[in-house]
């Protein structure tokens, strides 16, 4: 099996992002949505999380991730949207220099068409886009055909009340009915034991994990031990 990629997502607090960042990690990923508990735009402050509605401190702290030792493992900046206006998701490609939209609400395949051709190539040539479908019974990989040719990555998250973060596992046998040639990530209730599931699962289109809230020790702030062990025992083709 190849190297499987690893996203960790809900990143917010500055040395929480440069401490993540010096990990074996592929994407970091920031919530731009405001009802989420890890919205970029709350910001770890000595008070405790506090908004904070300048662009260019939100800037600095994502900016973090550039240190030198992001910077040559090219970590990618993923902006996480649900529902979004176009425009916005626009912008913030541009001002968080963002490598991956993933959308995850109920997008129609019109708008993944109409973001990327405005993106690409003036804004951020060769843009990718993940779209995020909620699984609880095989019918909901049939959204998938809806999006065939239009993006380049699904991530496939648990059905649940919320958008995302529940902390809840589906089912992965449903997947063995994913037939289609987009490759997918891992989401949904990955946590700390989850290593050697990971390492056992098998699908030609899998190809890495989304890890947010299992290994979190507050909203938004991530447990780097955790993570670090993890990630050593999913790439450890010896155990």
């Amino acid at each position: 099996m190849e190297r499987i990629a690893v996203k960790v997502c809900g990143m917010r607090d500055a040395d929480n992002i440069r401490a993540v960042s010096e990990l074996d990690i592929d994407m970091m990923g920031f919530i731009f949505w405001p009802r989420s508990p890890r919205f970029v735009r709350m910001i770890s402050s000595s008070a405790g999380i506090i908004p904070d509605y300048s662009a260019e401190r939100l800037k600095t702290q994502i900016g973090k991730v550039d240190d030198a030792a992001a910077a040559l493992r090219g970590i990618k900046r993923v902006g996480v949207f649900v529902d979004d206006m176009p425009q916005n998701i626009v912008t913030r490609t541009y001002n968080y220099s963002l490598d991956y939209i993933q959308l995850h609400g109920d997008e129609p395949r019109e708008t993944c068409e109409n973001i990327r051709a405005t993106i690409d190539p003036d804004i951020h040539p060769g843009i990718r886009i993940i779209k995020a479908i909620s699984i609880s019974d095989p019918r909901d990989l049939d959204r998938c055909r809806d999006y065939a040719g239009v993006v380049d990555l699904f991530l496939f998250d648990t059905r649940c009340s919320t958008v995302g973060g529940s902390g809840m596992p589906f089912d992965w046998h449903i997947l063995d009915a994913y037939d289609g040639d987009i490759p997918f990530l891992l989401s949904g209730g990955i946590g700390p034991e989850s290593a050697a599931r990971v390492k056992a699962f098998r699908h030609p289109r899998f190809v890495g994990v989304d890890l947010n809230s299992r290994f979190e020790t507050a909203p938004g702030v991530k447990n780097v031990d955790l993570l670090r062990t993890f990630i050593n025992e999913i790439r450890n083709e010896n155990e």
